[in-house]
């Protein structure tokens, strides 16, 4: 008995399909294209404009850009809508489905950073910086620190975050009243958190600002650091 062909490959432009049933293939076909990965990315924490994500992603071009989302759009992924609170304006948004892709790329980024040709010194957006802090946490220091609020400033753009379950929440907000406050830029913030620095010396040096308990602070940032490269 034959299964019914029920797959029909359409999203706007000629390309060529891995025609396999595995669903590798099949998340290859859809998000394997350069740059898809990355606008999914932009969008895990929340709407974003055409321009947002265009910004945090310098080496695109606005026609790539276009084509990106209109696949993913076709895909199911994500999709456009208004902000009812701005007439006119026009935001890309990621579907429930489009949000179920987080545990995957999170699973990549975890195994990948590892590996020796991450090379931290390269840009990072602020939103990738925040969802690094989510995927690399180290769930068992984080227990000691439930239920800590805590918030971001970003290159200027405002997060907040909260330890629950040992794991770490983030969303876009300017939380006030947390209970600590990190200031700065991706790049003050990569050394901070993923390098052997104390607070003690990275926030005199410059590379960021905290505000509220120090040793708090601390204990948090201890929560982070890159895996060793294994290769038995």
């Amino acid at each position: 008995m034959e299964l019914e062909k029920i797959t029909d490959y359409d999203l706007g432009k000629p390309k060529r399909w891995y025609r396999d049933a595995c669903g590798t293939a099949l998340a290859m076909d859809l998000v394997g294209e350069r740059w898809s990965l990355l606008i999914i990315r932009e969008l895990l924490l929340g709407p974003r404009r055409f321009g947002e994500v265009r910004a945090a992603l310098p080496g695109i071009s606005a026609n790539v850009l276009t084509q990106r989302l209109e696949g993913l759009e076709k895909a199911g992924m994500l999709r456009r809508k208004l902000l009812a609170d701005h007439p006119g304006v026009q935001v890309y948004e990621l579907t429930r489905w489009g949000y179920a892709a987080e545990e995957p790329i999170f699973a990549l980024s975890r195994w990948v950073a590892g590996s020796p040709l991450h090379d931290v010194t390269l840009p990072l957006s602020n939103t990738a910086f925040m969802l690094s802090l989510r995927t690399m946490m180290d769930r068992g220091r984080a227990a000691a620190l439930e239920g800590m609020g805590l918030s971001f400033r970003v290159g200027g753009e405002p997060f907040r975050a909260v330890i629950a379950d040992a794991m770490l929440s983030v969303r876009r907000d300017d939380a006030a009243g947390a209970e600590i406050l990190f200031e700065g830029d991706t790049d003050g913030f990569k050394p901070v958190f993923y390098g052997p620095e104390p607070l003690a010396v990275t926030v005199p040096a410059g590379l960021v600002r905290v505000t509220g308990d120090i040793d708090r602070a601390q204990a948090f940032v201890d929560c982070f650091r890159l895996p060793a490269f294994i290769n038995d």
